[in-house]
């Protein structure tokens, strides 16, 4: 059948063409409605493992003692210096180039990337695991000068194997922004599963192998459930690893690979340093002691690690669309409120420290002042926002290395001049130090390379909930007086947030506050009200 001939009309045509803020704000938008969804899951998951934690702990305290936990936290610094080395950076690599491959549209990149990706960590494992159980009871027994350590090296070589793939099959999925189905697998599935194993085995007589067991154990489920996910993630094609592992990667890859394998052993370093010295210059007690008191810091930045977990490879994709707009409303928003969300958090870990460690036994008590340094450094972390993933996922992984690398030396030379000195209170005040300093630095090559800066006059608006935070903790710490610790704790955590979140609410919020507060309604309670699928 001819189609009808068309019809010209000479009269002018009206289209309603959208301003660009209007476009700009979609934009921001949708990218808000993303992060905040899987964000909020992240975080919940968090906050579940966090408290089921925080009592597994104390169960664990209890049962295996400071020395016990101390053997597990020297076994730990081990395998993670041989896991930094056995992971050759691709686990961050994952984050970047799935996000990279995906925005593009490169299938057979990602499945090749993915596939050698994966036969190149099974072979370094492998090697590694055997110099683990090689060299392992000599470090013990020369080194820390705990022989006792030398019993768990094939138990922690497993954890080490099943570590590094459970890390790279999880930030695979960070990369199809799919957060939310690594959170469901790995904090609600498998922390759970093994500390219902670990406190099966503990019970059953078999103590701090018991609890390695579990993790062995739980960590196999993980296994098994990521990759499964991958597999149905990823797009149909053809990929082979005849070539070997290493070919194909692409130089890219391998060169962003090789700076996020040096940023790897610098944060090892600055991360584990003050346990290594501690474990050389004292004991294993007080290594159990400081390794509880730092794991509960650990907790105070869980607002901007939910955020960056999803953040980090929206940089990626906004990056490589270069829509530098929107990245750096983003990172000024998510900044203040990954910043708002933890002030309440780290006022109680503050004024209540005594008591916190207190719950842990007598022998952790003293840890207190630990633990408040530590907050203040994290604080810190947050205050400046996804800094270190802004650079090493827009390609200044150079800039990140150089801050790295002199606050490495730094933390070692401080950490050899303090410990012997001041025991376990100088490694947590090296640590803070150098959080502190790095992430100032980081701030200073963000606001260098990137042209981004994430304070504006909206942060003066946290300044009076903090201070009614403050006011209310201090009087619940001086006033109230429950019998038990727990009580305590989580009426100061709920009285701290609601007094937060109450007098942020009553003042005026600024237009990208009342655009996030509509964006998570719709994105993650709009959702569930309608139905709609996430």
């Amino acid at each position: 059948m001819p189609e009808a001939p068309a019809i010209r009309d000479s009269s002018p045509v009206l289209i309603n063409v959208p301003p660009v803020d209007s476009f700009a704000d979609a934009a921001f938008r949708h990218q808000m409605g993303h992060i905040s969804r899987h964000s909020l899951v992240f975080f919940l998951g968090t906050i579940f493992t966090t408290a089921s934690g925080y009592f597994f702990k104390v169960y664990l305290a209890r049962a295996l003692g400071a020395e016990a936990l101390g053997i597990y936290a020297l076994g730990m610094t081990v395998i993670g210096l041989l896991g930094v080395f056995n992971a050759f950076g691709l686990p961050q690599a994952a984050v970047r180039f799935v996000a990279d491959y995906c925005a593009t549209a490169r299938v057979e990149m990602l499945r090749n990337f993915i596939a050698r990706a994966i036969g190149l960590l099974l072979l370094s494992n492998l090697f590694m695991g055997g110099i683990l159980l090689l060299i392992g009871p000599r470090i013990a027994a020369r080194f820390y000068h705990t022989a006792a350590l030398s019993r768990y090296f094939g138990l922690f070589a497993l954890i080490m194997i099943l570590g590094s793939l459970t890390g790279f099959l999880g930030q695979v999925l960070a990369g199809y922004k799919d957060v939310l189905r690594r959170t469901v697998i790995t904090n609600f599935i498998g922390t759970p599963l093994m500390m219902i194993l670990a406190v099966i085995l503990v019970m059953c007589g078999l103590g701090l192998r018991g609890y390695i067991l579990a993790q062995v154990l739980g960590a196999a489920v993980v296994l098994a459930l990521l990759a499964i996910s991958v597999w149905k993630l990823t797009p149909a094609g053809e990929s082979s690893l005849a070539a070997g592992p290493f070919s194909h990667l692409g130089k890219e890859v391998i060169s962003f690979s090789a700076f996020a394998f040096a940023v790897n052993i610098l944060e090892f370093v600055m991360a584990q340093s003050d346990k290594i010295m501690i474990g050389h210059y004292l004991n294993a007690r007080d290594v159990g002691i400081y390794a509880v008191a730092m794991a509960l810091v650990g907790f105070v930045p869980i607002v901007l690690q939910s955020v960056n977990q999803i953040f980090s490879p929206v940089i990626a994709d906004l990056h490589a669309r270069q829509d530098q707009a929107t990245l750096r409303r983003l990172f000024q928003t998510l900044t203040k409120w990954s910043l708002g969300l933890t002030l309440p958090l780290a006022a109680v870990m503050i004024i209540f420290a005594p008591v916190l460690m207190r719950v842990f036994g007598r022998d952790f008590e003293r840890g207190w002042p630990i633990l408040v340094i530590g907050t203040i450094g994290q604080l810190v972390n947050c205050g400046v926002g996804s800094v270190g993933y802004l650079l090493l996922m827009s390609g200044h992984q150079r800039d990140l290395v150089r801050v790295q690398v002199f606050m490495a030396v730094a933390t070692v030379v401080l950490g050899i001049l303090l410990i012997p000195k001041w025991g376990i209170l100088g490694a947590a005040a090296v640590a803070a130090l150098a959080n502190l300093l790095s992430n100032l630095w980081y701030l200073l090559e963000v606001h260098r390379k990137l042209k981004m800066f994430p304070y504006n006059t909206s942060y003066f608006g946290l300044a009076f909930p903090l201070a009614g935070t403050l006011g209310i903790l201090l009087l619940e710490y001086r006033l109230l007086d429950f019998r038990s610790n727990w009580i305590l704790i989580g009426f100061a955590l709920i009285a701290g947030y609601a007094a937060f979140i109450g007098i942020a609410l009553s003042s005026r919020l600024d237009s990208d506050d009342r655009l996030i507060l509509r964006a998570i309604w719709s994105q993650t309670v709009g959702r569930f009200v309608s139905g709609g699928s996430a």
